[in-house]
């Protein structure tokens, strides 16, 4: 069979499609990169915003389109607040909830799947990836008055640290060379079975137990973090890189959100991240245009933003969700504000985050080669990304892709460092 894979949405949304792919390849079938190609695609879903939700059925429109003979089986958070909904679009087959999304494959296929413990077939990295994301936390028990997250993927549930351990461990075997720890909450990675540590215990058992060169994690929300946590840094295959949720800088806006944290603890957390790990960037979310939100407090939110120098910003509109709190407080904001408010924050992120990739100059790093973009009469165009995650551009007599070098960084120009390669590590 023919599969043809999409999705919508946040790096835990990425690392489930990733797992469909090993796993229909595992059984013979093969992943085609368009959906006119493919007897059957999958749609793995958003509903953070209402973007997302467009998006989402735009998706499945277009593969119906590009393949009415083709089938379609849709899941995700979308799939799971709006079922009926989604079922009624043409071509859907079946729509899968998340809670029964790591059967998905065995539905569609009526096969039995088992390939964690086995030797992989082929050393492609999946999809041309050389970077894995590995699910090891679902759900949330947070309740922030904007997220619709909660609703759509339910409490929190760890998987065992044995489980990942053997799943990193073949996606190492497998010729990955970075493995991304996502969630939908992960810095609560245990709390269900009872490890308020359990993510501290979860790094150290990689980090211990398994070769893969790094080891990343993805966005940890800033209240999960013991205060020995950033310790851990001391090895190096861990990489330098925080994404830490704020959300807003105002703590009256805070307050509405139901965050856990103000600028007091936000700042404390920043300042012993950096002193404890070097070259660290830290990245953030912001939400703008949240109800009731002020021109003062969007004011103290930008200005404390820019006093903690972030290495950049993901900015978002505040889109009312169904059955959120947020969605029936007062004073929503107009769409003209929320528009000139990102504008606003979207200039600042690319100054900080030039400011960042500035700082790094002269320094040597590793560098994840990721893919050739071009061709240059010296060699290959190849780009990739640093242990900190700033995207880097060289050129090259090899190809350098899924190699990781010792790189040293130049200049930044549109959107990316120049780096010179220094030192090609063993493979």
């Amino acid at each position: 069979m023919k599969v043809h894979l999409r999705m919508v949405g946040c790096r835990l949304n990425q690392s489930e499609i990733d797992t469909m792919a090993r796993q229909f390849r595992s059984l013979g079938h093969d992943i085609v990169d368009t959906p006119a190609e493919a007897d059957h695609t999958v749609i793995n879903t958003c509903a953070v915003t209402n973007e997302a939700t467009r998006t989402s059925r735009k998706l499945i429109r277009d593969s119906q389109r590009a393949n009415p003979a083709g089938e379609t089986t849709v899941t995700g958070c979308y799939a799971q607040i709006a079922p009926r909904d989604i079922s009624r679009l043409p071509g859907v087959r079946r729509v899968v909830d998340n809670a029964s999304k790591s059967h998905l494959v065995s539905q569609i296929t009526g096969e039995k799947i088992d390939i964690i413990d086995s030797e992989p077939h082929e050393r492609d990295a999946g999809l041309g990836r050389t970077r894995a994301f590995v699910k090891v936390q679902d759900g949330c028990d947070n309740a922030c008055t904007f997220c619709v997250t909660t609703i759509a993927r339910g409490a929190g549930a760890s998987r065992s640290i044995e489980e990942v351990v053997r799943e990193v461990n073949y996606l190492n075997r497998s010729g990955y060379q970075e493995a991304v720890l996502t969630g939908v909450h992960l810095g609560s990675y245990g709390y269900d079975l009872g490890d308020r540590d359990g993510l501290t215990h979860l790094v150290k058992a990689l980090l211990c137990d398994t070769d893969i060169p790094r080891l990343r994690l993805s966005s940890l929300e800033p209240w999960d973090l013991a205060p020995n946590f950033f310790s851990l840094w001391a090895n190096r295959r861990l990489c330098p890189h925080l994404h830490l949720p704020l959300q807003s800088g105002c703590d009256a806006t805070l307050r509405r959100m139901r965050r856990n944290t103000d600028q007091r603890q936000f700042r404390a957390l920043v300042k012993s991240a950096r002193a404890a790990i070097p070259s660290l960037r830290i990245t953030t979310d912001v939400i703008v245009g949240f109800p009731g939100e002020t021109d003062d407090e969007f004011e103290q939110s930008e200005s404390f933003i820019r006093e903690m120098g972030f290495g950049g910003l993901h900015i978002f509109r505040y889109s009312s969700r169904p059955g959120t709190p947020a969605s029936r407080m007062r004073n929503q904001i107009n769409k003209r504000t929320k528009k000139d408010r990102s504008a606003r924050l979207l200039s600042l992120s690319r100054q900080m985050e030039q400011r960042f990739a500035q700082s790094q100059y002269g320094r040597r790093s590793e560098v994840l080669w990721e893919q050739v973009s071009g061709a240059a009469p010296e060699g290959y165009i190849v780009t990739g990304y640093t242990d900190n995650y700033m995207r880097v551009r060289t050129t090259h007599p090899r190809d350098l892709t899924n190699i990781i070098t010792t790189t040293q960084l130049g200049t930044y120009t549109e959107g990316a460092i120049h780096g010179t390669v220094k030192e090609i590590a063993p493979q």
